[in-house]
């Protein structure tokens, strides 16, 4: 007897994501001279790599069966944090850097204790979290706060030249190493097996013994944390804080989570997962721009188009699973005949 083959179908969204960033840019290869050139390839890491950072901490949120509403307004607060420090208290770039990390730690433990210890619904205690962010961001300042520090001006400006004369960023360096330490917590460590047990039945990983509420409290640290490097990138990619920066960057995070094959119901997904999905929204606008007669609001139908249609797949492909775990089950009849 042959073996089967099978593929495993929580793989299926990711590799449909996949999938679909592939035939996106290779339509923008054949429909526009110079799409398929390395640097515009890299570009979509430069364009996106706050957005990168952001969907790493929100694809743990999501697997856990939660959400996390306050990344975007997390991200102005550290730009206007960072920002503030360097151009008013002129403090030394080292010292701002744990400083801004530490306030989203500060956030994110705030609600992570929150919602676990008085069992509130986290869309409510985020999005909390999103107003207190984005209030302090006015209490900092209400003007656009420029940033002249060398260091970062430096740090904005580099290039890391790669082979044939292409270039990335050093944010792009910063993502990509946080996408990696994302594979790797995920799925090697007690704490990435235990995220995906609370999102596939919290329960059931009660009564196992895993640390379900230290893991909890530590997953929306995680995500304050993500949320505030991506403030530090965005500054290294604007070059000032601002208060409205970041605005319903939080939708796009939770976007690209889904289109890369996240379940919002929790328990499925993967940060490999979520960078296609940053890919995907990135290739969108990139073609855009090549389009030139399309106004920038075209991505968020796009956007919107896509979430629909990923969302009713993954049920689809839900609704197939529990279709086959049903037929593997015997009739109670059967079962009393036999």
């Amino acid at each position: 007897m042959k073996p089967k083959i099978s593929l495993n179908s929580r793989n299926l969204p990711t590799l449909v994501t996949l999938g679909l960033f592939v035939l996106m840019f290779g339509v923008g290869s054949i429909s526009f001279s110079g799409f398929l050139a390395p640097q515009n390839f890299l570009n979509l890491f430069i364009d996106n790599s706050y957005l990168l950072i952001l969907g790493v901490g929100m694809t743990f949120v999501i697997i856990s069966g939660g959400i996390d509403l306050s990344v975007g307004s997390m991200l102005a607060f550290s730009t206007m944090l960072s920002s503030s420090l360097l151009e008013k208290s002129h403090w030394n770039p080292m010292l701002v850097i744990p400083v801004v990390l530490l306030s989203g730690v500060a956030l994110g433990l705030l609600m992570g204790y929150i919602i676990q210890i008085f069992e509130l619904p986290p869309f409510i205690i985020t999005l909390a979290g999103l107003y207190l962010a984005r209030g302090l961001c006015y209490v900092i300042s209400i003007d656009t706060i420029g940033i002249t520090n060398q260091f970062w001006q430096d740090a904005a400006h580099a290039q890391v030249v790669l082979i044939g004369g292409a270039f990335i960023s050093p944010s792009v360096v910063i993502a990509l190493v946080v996408v990696m330490a994302g594979m790797f917590v995920s799925r090697s460590t007690k704490f990435g097996r235990t995220v995906y047990a609370i999102g596939g039945n919290e329960q059931s990983a009660i009564l196992m013994g895993l640390p379900v509420a230290r893991t909890k409290i530590l997953i929306y640290v995680f995500s304050g944390f993500c949320s505030a490097l991506a403030g530090i990138v965005f500054t290294f990619y604007t070059l000032s804080g601002y208060a409205l920066n970041g605005a319903n960057m939080e939708m796009d995070a939770i976007a690209t989570v889904v289109i890369g094959g996240t379940l919002l119901t929790g328990g499925v997904g993967s940060v490999l997962g979520t960078v296609f999905g940053v890919m995907v929204y990135g290739t969108i606008q990139v073609l855009i721009v090549f389009q030139g007669t399309l106004n920038s609001w075209w991505t968020r139908i796009a956007i919107g188009f896509l979430v629909f249609l990923f969302c009713l797949m993954q049920r689809l492909f839900e609704s197939r699973k529990g279709a086959r775990g049903r037929k593997r089950v015997p009739p109670a009849s059967a079962a009393a005949a036999s």
